[in-house]
């Protein structure tokens, strides 16, 4: 019997009854039309199983309907349908038109590699497939969590981490830095953790990349700040470039993977903060962290020229940033600051190492060009001089990570590019610097980390959190 029907014949049947039925019965015998429908929907049973499966009915009209029936094995298909599982697929990358790239030759012969996040791998669809080694969390989710919970982001992030290495090595790249967050907060001083429980996943990762001839590299933050004056942020410091050194050193990876750190501040007095880098290079860092360290000019307080006399006295080689140079410059040429530079690579066996951005098109002010452009357009120029940086490995460290390096190789005719990994450029790029923190989100972080002295790592936060006890000195 079909729903309309049923209606039907409840009309029928209501007309026999007084005019003043109470709503009471009117409601059941609606409820009665239902159990009909379902019913016939159902089977045909006998008498007393109907009589059982009307009371089982009755009782789901004013409960949440289960999926059997409480007195029959009878699937109720009438209520409520079986819920499987949903398995989103994978969706198809859509076909890109890629636009062809000015040619042009060049003598470089070393590697360029990207930092840190593969846009390909990260933005896959569904989320969960995304592939990336930046997973992070806040210190409230490590109270919530628990400290394993931590450490399970972490190797997630090494295992993504071997499925970039094996993307690079199949699109010909063979330089990448690690990212920073690989192991949240491992260098807190209350919630830091040993990396050992995951030593043999990181084992696996550097003998992938160096069965492959990759080189592994790290940047620690801008918060690592080795000439603060004041000594919390000093320890704090060191701690952070003792985890970077522990994660390299169980990856195996040899003395080209170099821990890359800028001066950090002037603190009204460069010369006396140059002086406090020398000593706690001296004397506070670690033998194993000191082997990998490496000073890199800035755009704003430290030029390369302000750095090579300390890395000559220390034997501690510079990285060269172009970019940076051309916002910070020195009195002594490109050419000169590479030469000198490399001369302590190879006195220390490392290849040596340089940085290579672009500012945005259309920046004017300092502040504006300091944001990467998406891509490079060349090459330096002194890559193509003989002795001063034809065979040096060259960081881009542009915002479109992969694709700059294959734009380049396509540029250069340096490696066949495979035409699926290759997606098109931005055609409009903002002044702006892409994922800049709002101030809102800003201040949730700060108070994140308020409770533990972890702040005494990173300058800027230590500095909020002192200006809010001051406000409120209960905090």
């Amino acid at each position: 019997m079909s729903r309309r029907s049923a209606r039907i014949i409840s009309r029928q049947t209501t007309t026999d009854v007084p005019e003043k039925t109470s709503i009471t019965t009117k409601k059941q015998s609606r409820r009665q039309d239902r159990l009909t429908v379902i019913h016939t929907v159902v089977s045909s049973p006998t008498q007393t199983e109907e009589d059982n499966n009307i009371k089982s009915t009755s009782r789901r009209s004013a409960e949440s309907v289960p999926l059997y029936d409480s007195d029959s094995s009878v699937k109720n298909t009438a209520h409520r349908k079986s819920v499987k599982p949903r398995h989103r697929k994978l969706k198809p990358e859509p076909v890109y038109d890629i636009p062809d790239v000015e040619k042009k030759e060049t003598k470089f012969k070393g590697r360029l590699g990207y930092a840190c996040l593969n846009t390909i791998m990260r933005n896959k669809r569904p989320a969960s497939e995304s592939v990336f080694c930046s997973r992070t969390c806040r210190i409230d989710s490590i109270k919530k969590n628990g400290i394993e919970w931590v450490k399970e982001l972490g190797r997630k992030n090494v295992e993504d981490l071997l499925k970039i290495i094996q993307w690079n090595e199949d699109n010909k790249i063979r330089l990448f830095r690690l990212s920073s967050e690989m192991f949240p907060f491992a260098s807190h001083p209350i919630y830091g953790y040993s990396l050992e429980y995951c030593s043999p996943l990181l084992a696996q990762a550097g003998e992938l990349a160096q069965k492959y001839g990759h080189r592994l590299t790290s940047h620690p933050g801008q918060f690592t700040q080795l000439g603060s004056p004041k000594p919390g942020v000093v320890e704090a410091s060191v701690r952070e470039l003792e985890y970077h050194s522990e994660m390299l050193d169980l990856m195996g990876v040899g003395r080209d993977g170099v821990l890359v750190i800028h001066g950090g501040g002037v603190y009204d007095d460069k010369t006396a903060t140059l002086k406090r880098i020398k000593k706690t290079i001296q004397d506070t860092l670690p033998q194993r962290v000191r082997e990998r360290l490496v000073l890199e000019n800035d755009e704003l307080c430290y030029s390369a020229e302000d750095l090579l006399p300390l890395c000559e006295e220390l034997d501690v080689p510079l990285v060269f940033d172009y970019h940076h140079d051309s916002l910070n410059p020195s009195s002594i040429s490109p050419s000169e600051i590479i030469k000198r530079s490399n001369q302590i690579f190879h006195r220390r066996g490392i290849t040596p190492k340089q940085h290579l951005s672009e500012p945005r098109p259309g920046t004017v002010t300092i502040m504006e060009k300091r944001a990467h452009a998406d891509r490079c357009s060349s090459l330096p120029t002194e890559l193509e001089q003989e002795g001063v940086s034809m065979e040096v490995d060259l960081m881009i460290e542009a915002k479109d990570k992969e694709q700059a390096v294959l734009e380049l190789y396509r540029m250069y005719g340096l490696e066949e590019v495979k035409h699926e990994s290759l997606r098109p450029p931005n055609e409009l790029q903002t002044k702006e610097t892409k994922g800049r923190k709002s101030n809102k989100r800003r201040k949730a972080r700060d108070n994140d980390q308020s409770d533990g002295p972890i702040e005494e790592g990173f300058e800027k936060v230590a500095s909020s959190r002192q200006k809010r006890r001051r406000k409120n000195p209960a905090e």
